[in-house]
């Protein structure tokens, strides 16, 4: 018979406020654990332009929070499937997509800060303890707790520290000797967020050209463009000279590719970063410790799937450590064998998929590698 602490006196700390710290938060607190929040950044702030709401990222939320659903129809935008095109503009065809679940949204996408600020008022409503401007220093690790050094020097006990720091985890680094380091994919993304233009009512794909670019809407008068280019680790894009780099890559498309660079200015931000990605080995649990989200499986936006499999990842971490009858280890290996092989599935494929387009791959290959990796997911996790 496993003796384990009431979930009220269960103090779990959660190390870094992004998409799968937030998640993780609200599904303990709701739980009834004890549970607090740290962020590095001193104002809790995001970067980014669009994120891209497949229907089963949008599953996620539904299962994390059912308003969480309502408030991404409000304030971002939902369609129902993607419209493609030649990167000159030529429509080919409309591609229709399906709810996962009676009752839920098929696709569609909201700007990155928009989902954090509505994440953020459920922590706060949960009264979770949040403390930001500090990181964790160092970690030792006993039988049954773990005590925590902070960058402000002070220290306190826990059952349990959550890694959610992203793809350079400190976390990772601090408490697992196999920590991988992110690897470099050799493609880079280029975002842009700008006015919707009248007609775009779905997402948009274009295809032909050496650089893949896409449109998703991300609300009633919002929308953001993504695009693909090779990164040798050499290119460095300053917010000044980011607006006419990026036009000078969007010269051979037409449609609404070309309406965003005949429409952009140095005041929209343009977003670059160079992909990388990681699989942490199994067990991604150490003692006290265990990573969620990037910390453990960062991939690349291929499959538009990084926010979604750290929403899941938070939702399983919970239920199974609301599983009394077993001891917080036996939890942890739980979540461990129900989230490795899903996850592997996106980050391999992901990257494989952007293997395909640098070797120049043709619409139907990549477009077949996508959908068939799409349809894994829409099974159960």
């Amino acid at each position: 018979m496993i003796t384990r602490k009431d979930p009220k006196d269960t103090k779990i700390l959660v190390v870094g406020g992004g998409i799968g710290g937030m998640a993780v938060t609200v599904a303990l607190k709701r739980q009834s654990f004890n549970v607090e929040l740290i962020d590095i950044d001193p104002d809790w702030r995001v970067y980014g332009a669009g994120i891209t709401m497949t229907g089963t990222t949008i599953r996620a939320y539904n299962d994390l929070d059912p308003t969480m659903v309502d408030d991404i129809a409000k304030h971002g935008a939902i369609t129902n499937g993607v419209k493609l095109f030649s990167f000159k503009g030529h429509f080919i065809k409309d591609i229709d997509e399906a709810p996962l679940e009676d009752g839920l949204p098929a696709t569609g996408g909201i700007m990155r800060p928009v989902l954090h600020q509505l994440m953020q008022q459920r922590v706060k409503a949960l009264d979770v303890p949040v403390k930001l401007g500090v990181t964790v220093d160092n970690i030792a690790q006993g039988s049954d707790s773990a005590t925590v050094t902070f960058s402000d020097a002070t220290t306190a006990d826990y059952d349990l520290v959550i890694g959610s720091d992203g793809v350079n985890s400190k976390i990772r680094e601090l408490a697992f000797a196999n920590s991988q380091k992110p690897k470099a994919t050799g493609q880079g993304c280029w975002r842009i967020a700008i006015n919707r233009r009248p007609g775009v009512d779905r997402g948009e794909f274009y295809f032909g050209y050496k650089y893949p670019a896409g449109i998703t809407a991300c609300g009633p008068d919002s929308m953001y463009l993504w695009m693909l280019t090779p990164d040798d680790g050499s290119l460095w894009v300053n917010d000044e000279d980011g607006v006419n780099v990026l036009r000078t890559r969007l010269e051979a498309f037409g449609g609404t590719v070309e309406w965003i660079k005949d429409n952009m200015t140095t005041e929209h931000w343009v977003n670059y970063r160079p992909l990388e990605a990681i699989l942490q080995p199994k067990p991604w649990s150490n003692g006290q410790v265990v990573l969620l989200g990037d910390s453990a499986h960062a991939t690349t936006p291929h499959l538009a799937s990084g926010a979604g499999m750290a929403v899941e990842s938070a939702v399983v971490l919970s239920q199974e450590l609301a599983n009394m009858d077993r001891s917080i280890a036996d939890c942890l290996d739980a979540y461990t064998e129900r989230r490795y092989e899903r996850c592997r599935d996106v980050v391999e494929s992901s990257v494989a998929i952007g293997d395909m387009q640098q070797a120049g791959a043709g619409p139907e290959e990549v477009g077949g590698a996508i959908g068939a990796a799409s349809h894994r997911l829409m099974g159960p996790y």
